[in-house]
């Protein structure tokens, strides 16, 4: 668990020296957080068939990461939950 939590940091802190963003990542794949649950962006991601229909397939390791990150922190179920054409 702390060796995720950690990889998922540096994962994050790469991101921002490389200056891409999760935000980014998603308007470039045309994915709105807002529309799944926390829980199904996290099956999304365990699902190499999802991942492709929507494109994450063909990113870096790290770039999964921050746009994982960023799907469940602003998804549907989350506390701070980011509209549609935001």
């Amino acid at each position: 668990m702390k060796l995720l939590k950690l990889l998922l940091i540096g994962g994050l802190l790469s991101s921002l020296a490389f200056g891409i963003t999760g935000a980014e990542l998603a308007k470039q794949l045309h994915i709105s957080p807002s529309s799944k649950a926390m829980m199904q962006w996290e099956h999304v991601f365990k699902n190499k068939r999802k991942m492709k229909r929507l494109g994450i397939n063909t990113l870096s390791e790290q770039e999964k990461e921050v746009l994982k990150q960023y799907l469940i922190d602003h998804a549907a179920d989350s506390p701070e939950p980011i509209a549609a054409g935001m």
